[in-house]
């Protein structure tokens, strides 16, 4: 009789964690070709989205672009459960217009489940992670809660809310990484063991309530975009059930409410003494900092169309749950609207990333790698490129090459990680495209042409994606040169064309070619198919593609002279009596933040958190004009 099988306990890579972060981390590992672990408090919660049922927006929705294009799994997972899409900022330019959608909350995370249980190489095991097995300053593998040990020369951390998981809701408090859910207590004793430096951060999340409670009549439809565009550059079956989402606002009496129970608030009474999300405030914080507007948004956001749960977008709250009750209910067409989840806080433990060199392995311990809001960061969008590259680089240490570091000019994920590794964290870390100096050239729409051949070499991708987006690329680029070359016309077309977009100066357009017709302002790419009928037989994508790269190409020009100065300039000396408040235009952030480090250059100054690029411009200018000013004429004597 043969004896039975036992699980086994050497693993190529072990990734702890299975919110956005690990998952990414552990499809990565082992799509390519690694043994891999992903040990979770529960397997129920993979991919579970703890606070907004949504994925993508502003930065964010270009992270998840450059996700997929690098073969991760976020993209497929949101255009297979989205509700609800829409491209934000259209109103503004292309390069910050943003993809978002709203998900099927359940469906989601089931999902995220199903795609990596059909990954190769993949196993699974419920359990907690207590400590770390290190020899000799490396990593050897893990001992769980129950005891048991998994070895392996690679560990990934996406412990997420976890690490010592403290909840608020007024008064109350519970040791909680999620509500309900335990919070991992010995990793940080492990830790804080090897010397590392760990903090306390805060999130938190708003009340949700039931559907059916709420006046619909009384409030704002958002609808979603007629023709929504999927996330994933792979996906071609896409028709989502697009259903709304609404809007009320808070008033008056909803911040009267709220001031005469701030000292109940766990955030005032000095019960939470960590900071929380700078850009994603509380709505205590709201009340507090911003005293003169009289309301604020509340966006109503449903969790699925299988539930009636609707998700509170812009009051997260800990206050206590009656004071929550009179907040919600003091809002137009909430009158009567029940909350059946309340809103908390949740406080936890953090590494500084500086202890991260840029594959995002630690520095004190070799194998051990770190992702997601163990590193600072905020929101499931973040987690999971952390969790891409953390995956990424362990496959490649694994077969002995070089770490995968993306460039800060090659996608919003290397500014994210730059940043962290560099900058380290003060409150938790958000994406904005504000941080990326080169997001001209960063847009949503043309990841896969800068990330793609990535995913493919590393095994991530099949190969005739590559093929496909170069092939696409080729006719976009060639059909740009045909436009750029062939004059524009008189015609019975442009004429109604002139008329209908109020064009006075038809005859000024003449002698230009079509591409510098197409770079005005008031002319889309559409307008252009009665009078340049091959572009009829371009797919839509491939049109909005050609169309900003016609629209761009100057500004991009100017963008990478720009970043060839910015290389020069880096080591410009900032005198020490430098008055930041001079300098029109600075954030306030970086305005004080620079006057206390006080910075002896602009390359020391743009490692500051909260110090983007546009801050360095505007000291550089003004260094400059100082300069100027300070500069006695020449004189005929001394020449």
């Amino acid at each position: 009789m043969s004896a039975p099988t036992i699980r086994p306990i050497q693993y190529d890579s072990i990734v702890i964690g299975g919110g956005h972060a690990g998952a990414e981390a552990a499809h990565a590992c082992a799509r390519g070709g690694m043994r891999t672990l992903l040990v979770t408090m529960n397997l129920d919660t993979i991919g579970q989205m703890s606070c907004n049922p949504a994925i993508g927006g502003i930065a964010k929705g270009h992270m998840v672009r450059e996700i997929d294009a690098l073969g991760g799994l976020m993209g497929r997972v949101i255009d297979a459960t989205g509700i609800h899409f829409k491209m934000l900022n259209r109103s503004r330019g292309p390069a910050v217009w943003a993809p978002r959608a709203q998900a099927e909350k359940r469906a989601y995370q089931n999902q995220v489940k199903w795609m990596l249980e059909a990954t190769p190489n993949l196993s699974f095991y419920q359990d907690t992670c207590e400590s770390l097995l290190i020899e000799n300053d490396t990593i050897r593998g893990i001992v769980t809660g129950r005891g048991h040990e998994f070895y392996a020369p690679a560990v990934i951390l996406t412990t997420g809310t976890f690490l010592r998981g403290q909840i608020h809701i007024g008064e109350f408090q519970q040791t909680s990484g999620r509500i309900a859910e335990q919070a991992a207590l010995g990793l940080s004793e492990c830790l804080q063991h090897y010397e590392f430096q760990l903090g306390r951060l805060k999130t938190g999340t708003p009340p949700r309530v039931l559907g059916s409670t709420i006046d619909f009549s009384r409030l704002e439809e958002q609808r979603p975009d007629d023709a929504p565009e999927p996330f994933s550059f792979r996906t071609t079956d896409f028709s989502p059930s697009n259903i709304s989402c609404w809007i009320t606002y808070t008033n008056a009496n909803t911040h009267a409410i709220i001031r005469a129970n701030l000292e109940r608030s766990p955030m005032y009474s000095g019960q939470i003494q960590s900071s929380g999300p700078r850009y994603c405030p509380s709505i205590e914080d709201k009340i507090v900092r911003f005293a003169d507007k009289e309301r604020h948004h509340v966006f109503i956001e449903p969790e699925g169309v299988h539930t009636g749960e609707m998700y509170l977008n812009g009051i997260s709250t800990s206050l206590p749950e009656d004071v929550q009750w009179q907040v919600v209910r003091s809002c137009i067409g909430m009158e009567q609207a029940e909350i059946i989840r309340p809103g908390y806080a949740v406080e936890y433990d953090y590494v500084d990333p500086r202890e991260l060199t840029p594959d995002l392995q630690t520095r004190k311990i070799r194998g051990l790698y770190f992702a997601g809001q163990i590193n600072g960061t905020t929101g499931y969008e973040e987690a999971a490129a952390q969790g891409l590259m953390a995956g990424i680089n362990v496959l490649r240490a694994f077969r002995k090459q070089e770490p995968l570091v993306l460039g800060r000019d090659e996608a919003y994920i290397g500014v994210l990680i730059d940043d962290l590794i560099h900058k380290g964290v003060e409150d938790p870390y958000r994406m904005f495209t504000s941080r990326a100096e080169h997001r001209l050239m960063l847009r949503q729409d043309n990841a896969d042409q800068r990330l793609m051949p990535y995913g493919v070499e590393l095994g991530l991708l099949p190969a005739e994606y590559l093929e496909s987006t170069r092939a696409r690329y080729q006719r976009v680029f060639a059909l740009k040169a045909e436009l750029m070359a062939t004059g524009l016309r008189p015609s019975p077309e442009l004429s109604a064309l002139f008329e209908n977009k109020n064009i006075t100066s038809a005859r000024s357009a003449f002698g230009k070619s079509i591409g510098a017709f197409l770079k005005r302002t008031d002319i889309e790419i559409e307008d252009l198919l009665p009078i340049y009928p091959a572009l009829q037989s371009v797919a839509p994508i491939d049109r909005k593609v050609l169309e900003l790269e016609i629209k761009y190409e100057g500004y991009v020009d100017r963008e990478r002279e720009k970043m060839e100065r910015r290389n020069k300039i880096r080591h410009i000396r900032i005198p020490p009596d430098f008055n930041y408040s001079q300098v029109e235009g600075l954030k306030a952030e970086a305005r004080d933040k620079l006057q206390r480090i006080a910075p002896t250059n602009l390359d020391a100054a743009g490692r500051i958190s909260g110090v983007d690029p546009t801050d360095i411009d505007l000291i550089y200018l003004h260094l400059n004009l100082r300069r100027e000013r300070n500069t006695p004429p020449i004189s005929k004597s001394s020449i």
